[in-house]
């Protein structure tokens, strides 16, 4: 199989061998629209999810091909050993469902087993690299669920990409090699456990990671995914949870996951929460992830002072959708956690009368008003007996996002994570086990004693910040596609690409392209480098405390339906995105 890489990073076998620009320009405007698309962060990921389309599979198939070769090529983002959402439309019956396989707590977890004797909280490495940190697995479960209702292949034959790669080996891209070099210094050099040992996996006898371009194999992955593909359950009930709960209970910092916790998890379908906008509705995954703040964000702007036609030209647009962020975090960070532990008022927060009162919080200036908690109870039909505590959870940045759309027109949008890079660094089978125990908070109750919603318990799932998206139009049908990894970031980099869409009428790849901003609490961060000066000295005389950070790096990826039916992607320049098409 022959893929041509563009220059804009699309894979398409159709436009192999053109040798000079003008016939390509020739021969694109001949070619039939694009009918189906995979975006994903990786073009091996690309070409597996290629490959399962062409083979009459569904965009579920293809995202359990997608997700298998990610867990090898991009391990730092995300694995087999993690979890994720996915948000599947189905064409047919113009319908929504959402596919819940995020980690939950061992039945032993304590909600002070990340404090110290003193009170204090655990530091977030120690906390990162121990057993403490790692949940049960939930994305093979969540696929397995997926398929069983949305499959066409066999299960059995979705993982031959990923098992040649693995065997026959796969060269480090740069991004994973500056990976390696920016933070393979908290993998341990414990080079004496063998295959199943980070360090000899990634780091040469001299102790420095293997460069760029080196074939790297993985024979122990090669036999891990055979065991899932010739049954998913075998990952819950064999060889491998006991394996996963031995290493999780190592020192240093042993964890309490036992192979009964893993045989007792179990993946969950639930229904999308929607967000009217304009005459499209945008939909996500419900608690506990946090799309619910994506949807707040949208319809504070729906309902308040929305962006001027002026676009990202205008510094005033870009103060309004940063408080309308902070109205959403604020709210997001007090309320959302598990839906099984803690009640919510989800209805409040999405209502259109709250959104609105909240929207009359922006103003021509940075205020302490659009940093603060609301209060959505008064709007969802009954008040809270109790006041939730001040939010101590610290969010990382990690994960993956891809986006899919088949040939029968149904859609995938799902983001997976380890949680932080590399996860806990420890490895079983070939993979990364997650720490996403590190995503609650480490502290139980705030300083004035009340409960925090997304604090430890056993068997509960850490509230997550993935927020797959899919926009639907008037009418019911499929519109767009998008999501992103970054840790709490995830939230504003789905909301920058949709308001670059939708409100300032850019095409995928520019919305895309836009700076990032995160406003989250007090300080709004913009992505130094592409955010021009006037904009960040616009902000500072607006009153706003401004960070121009490096360190927004989204990886988007979006798939969006035009008018005429064809579909048209993006993917973020600032990983290794690949859109492909058939």
């Amino acid at each position: 199989m022959k893929f041509h890489l563009l220059a804009f990073g699309v894979l398409s076998v159709s436009l192999w061998g053109c040798s000079s620009a003008e016939n390509q320009t020739e021969l694109k405007a001949t070619l039939p629209k694009p009918q189906a698309m995979v975006v994903t962060a990786n073009p091996h990921a690309t070409a597996a999810g290629l490959e399962i389309l062409r083979a009459g599979g569904s965009a579920v198939d293809a995202a359990i091909a997608i997700e298998s070769v990610l867990s090898l090529v991009e391990p730092q983002s995300s694995g087999l050993a993690g979890g994720a959402f996915m948000v599947h439309y189905d064409n047919e019956t113009k319908s929504l469902a959402v596919y819940d396989g995020r980690e939950s707590a061992p039945s032993g977890a304590k909600p002070d087993m990340f404090m110290l004797e003193n009170g204090d909280s655990m530091s977030y490495i120690d906390a990162k690299t121990s057993g403490l940190s790692t949940g049960v697995p939930g994305i093979v479960s969540m696929l397995s669920m997926a398929h069983k209702d949305q499959g066409t292949l066999e299960w059995s034959s979705l993982f031959s990409y990923a098992s040649k790669l693995a065997t026959d080996g796969f060269e480090i891209s740069p991004r994973l090699h500056g990976m390696l070099e920016r933070f393979g210094k908290y993998i341990p050099s414990t080079r004496d456990q063998g295959p199943l040992d980070a360090h000899n996996y990634f780091f040469d006898e001299a102790g420095q990671p293997h460069p760029t371009g080196y074939i790297l194999k993985n024979p122990e992955y090669a036999k891990t995914l055979q065991i899932i593909a010739n049954d998913p359950s075998e990952f819950y009930h064999g060889d491998i949870a006991k394996k996963i709960a031995a290493m999780v209970q190592q020192q240093p910092r042993a964890g309490s996951l036992t192979a009964e916790d893993i045989a007792a998890y179990q993946a969950v379908k639930r229904t999308a929460l929607c967000q009217d906008y304009r005459d499209t509705q945008i939909c996500g995954a419900p608690p506990p992830s946090s799309w619910l703040a994506v949807g707040m964000i949208m319809g504070i702007l729906e309902n308040g002072p929305r962006p001027s036609a002026a676009g990202p030209g205008d510094p005033n647009n870009w103060a309004v959708l940063a408080q309308a962020q902070q109205l959403a975090y604020a709210d997001r960070d007090q309320f959302i956690a598990d839906p099984n532990f803690i009640d919510m008022p989800i209805t409040g927060m999405l209502n259109k009368e709250y959104l609105a009162k909240r929207a009359t919080l922006i103003s021509d200036k940075a205020t302490p008003n659009t940093y603060a908690v609301g209060d959505p109870w008064a709007y969802n039909g009954k008040q809270s007996s109790e006041t939730a505590g001040i939010d101590a959870t610290r969010d990382v940045h990690g994960t993956t996002h891809f986006v899919i759309v088949d040939t029968k027109g149904d859609v995938v949008s799902m983001t997976a994570t380890v949680e932080s890079i590399f996860g806990t660094t420890r490895m079983v089978g070939g993979m990364f086990l997650n720490n996403q125990l590190t995503d609650f908070s480490f502290q139980h109750h705030d300083k004035n004693g009340n409960a925090i919603v997304n604090a430890v318990a056993a068997n509960k799932r850490p509230r997550s910040s993935m927020s797959p998206s899919i926009v639907l139009d008037k009418d019911g049908e499929f519109l767009l596609a998008t999501g992103s990894p970054g840790g709490n970031n995830i939230i504003a980099y789905t909301v920058k690409t949709l308001v670059g869409v939708f409100e300032w009428d850019l095409n995928p790849q520019a919305a895309v392209d836009l700076p990032n901003m995160v406003a989250r609490g007090k300080t709004v961060r913009l992505e130094k480098d592409v955010a021009p000066e006037s904009l960040i000295s616009a902000m500072r005389d607006m009153g706003f405390d401004v960070d121009a950070s490096k360190g927004e790096n989204s990886g988007l990826s979006v798939i969006m339906r035009q008018p005429d039916g064809s579909l048209e992607g993006a993917a973020d320049k600032r990983r290794e995105g690949v859109i492909g098409t058939l």
